[in-house]
């Protein structure tokens, strides 16, 4: 299988700790050229991580038009690069850029999707420390959607 990955997701799992689950679980990793940028910039906690599991997935998209006004060039980039490599993911957390990927016929996953699927195929064990730890950091998933994932996971 094949991912794309965007920004926001592999923030919040390297918050967590938990990139090595995407390797695992989709085989193939990638990420588009803005994204890396996105996310290597030193002055982003978490950088260093983030650039060392991005170092060698980084590809730059065939296309140089932005596709989207509306979303950030790393949500464009990370959309087209899918539609490229005819992907079967794309990782994402951002609400706009997920509405609008579903939309263009991207299938669409995000961190907490990824945890949950990590839990379901034995690759951790319980997600409610990672999710308590995502609460804590500068990430923003609202507390209806934790319950649910909590739910979903069967440790409610």
């Amino acid at each position: 299988m094949i991912l794309i990955a965007d920004s926001s997701a592999l923030i919040a799992l390297a918050v967590v700790d938990k990139l090595d689950v995407l390797d695992e679980l989709f085989g193939e990793v990638y990420v588009p050229r803005a994204v890396y940028n996105e996310i290597s910039h030193q002055s982003k906690d978490e950088s260093e991580k983030l650039a060392d599991y991005c170092k060698d997935k980084v590809l730059n998209i065939a296309s140089e038009t932005n596709l989207n006004v509306t979303l950030g060039i790393g949500e464009s980039e990370a959309i087209m690069l899918y539609k490229e490599k005819r992907a079967d993911f794309l990782l994402c957390d951002d609400k706009k850029a997920k509405k609008f990927a579903r939309n263009f016929g991207v299938n669409v996953v995000g961190s907490l999707g990824v945890l949950l699927k990590a839990k379901e195929e034995k690759l951790i064990v319980e997600i409610n420390p990672l999710i308590e730890k995502l609460k804590f950091s500068q990430i923003f998933i609202d507390d209806k959607t934790f319950e649910l994932v909590l739910k979903m996971a069967g440790e409610v």
